[in-house]
């Protein structure tokens, strides 16, 4: 089973690479869903198809959807905050109150991504094929999972939810809640190793050669590595050919200055992202239909499989200890983090009890840190090529205690 993932700033081609693909693999005999979870739902418009929340067979072996969100709202999540609410209510807090304490952060964006989790896991294509959002929301989206698993353990600690769970009186109510809050912890936990499983699950960022959208998709190179979600590919997309030497004229100079331009940021991005990179050409005129994509894949992928699983599948978070014997007080430890470009944004790292909150640029994600490294502190980082290494010693005074 493989999942594919494109995304990149608005504008640029994603939801057209994401369907010439989807059609790509439908033609080579691998059945396959192309859903968009993009508000916009102009993969439509792309396949020149009806599309809803139900995926179609457009033909043989190809199908397509949309998420949405609206639907799922109303359905699982809803029942959920039905729950919380009635049971804070039952417990003297405001009805007002109530409300604003069952609202989940990012609740659409949730609901978006576990419905592409469960048609994946499903069993009934080869191939998922997701055309995100712009990328400032698909951030959001792929990072949700852990962010929200760690709001919901802060807000309703599982040992807590046991234990009211078996007392009370509202006994019953409170254990439909901790069902449900279960339920959405597992899915949570679902949805994170599906995004995490490098051999299964793809991100595919598509970029325009303009230095303002490759500035951006560097960043979210390394947004997404601060997560532990690999990008395997960069896909540039709008290429101007390279103007023959006999052209004349202003057309020629505006070519042929495009076009330098558009290979210098070329050369910037495949020397600092690190990431396999493919190009598409600049088409004259707009790819729209099932055979208009099929020949835009080609362009990109040429004789390759579209879904080939990188080399690259070393977990991002690593821990090694690299002096002493790891029991006793002279060992030393160091966690690793991949993070591509950090260097190129602020860095800021704070220890807050067993959590490392690492920060680049304007993402953030809280690190749970190994039982070993709990019982230590942080003495020195380092930026060592792509890796962010965090040294760690035992502290005297909690190493004996645990």
């Amino acid at each position: 089973m493989r999942v594919v993932l494109f995304t990149g700033k608005g504008g640029v081609g994603k939801t057209t690479l994401a369907a010439a693909t989807a059609v790509r693999l439908a033609r080579s005999g691998r059945k396959t869903l192309v859903v968009s979870t993009d508000p916009a739902h102009s993969l439509g418009d792309a396949l020149d198809a009806e599309l809803d929340g139900d995926p179609v067979e457009l033909e043989h072996g190809l199908f397509a959807g949309h998420v949405d969100t609206r639907v799922l709202l109303e359905g699982a999540w809803a029942g959920l905050q039905d729950h919380l609410r009635s049971l804070l209510s039952g417990a003297g807090i405001d009805e007002l109150v109530a409300d604003e304490l069952t609202v989940l952060p990012g609740v659409e964006d949730l609901l978006a991504l576990a419905e592409v989790h469960r048609l994946a896991a499903s069993g009934l294509w080869d191939v998922v094929v997701v055309d995100c959002g712009p990328t400032a929301e698909t951030l959001r989206l792929l990072g949700l999972p852990e962010a929200l698993s760690g709001y919901l353990e802060r807000l309703f600690p599982k040992h807590r939810r046991v234990i009211a769970g078996l007392a009370g009186a509202n006994q019953e109510g409170w254990q439909r809640t901790v069902d449900a809050l279960d339920g959405l912890a597992v899915q949570l936990a679902g949805l994170r190793a599906m995004l995490g499983d490098r051999a299964s699950t793809s991100i595919r960022l598509v970029l325009t050669p303009e230095r303002v959208v490759a500035a951006e998709t560097r960043r979210t190179v390394t947004a997404l590595a601060l997560h532990d979600l690999r990008v395997d590919g960069l896909v540039v997309n709008r290429l101007v050919p390279a103007p023959p030497p006999s052209l004349r004229g202003p057309t020629a100079r505006w070519l042929r200055e495009r076009w330098t331009e558009q290979q210098a940021v070329l050369e910037e991005v495949r020397g600092e992202a690190g990431v396999p990179m493919a190009t598409v050409p600049y088409a004259a005129a707009e790819p729209v239909g099932t055979e208009a994509l099929l020949a835009v894949a080609g362009a990109l992928y040429g004789a390759a499989d579209p879904v080939a699983v990188g080399p690259d599948t070393e977990p991002g978070l690593r821990v090694e200890r690299t002096a002493g014997t790891g029991t006793s007080r002279d060992s030393e430890f160091e966690l690793a983090l991949r993070l591509p470009g950090a260097a190129h944004g602020p860095l800021d790292l704070t220890r807050v009890g067993d959590e490392l909150v690492v920060t680049v640029g304007v993402t953030r994600r809280r690190v749970s840190l190994p039982a070993v490294l709990r019982r230590c502190e942080v003495v020195g980082a380092r930026l060592e090529d792509d890796d962010l290494i965090v040294t760690f010693v035992p502290d005297p005074a909690v190493w004996m205690q645990r």
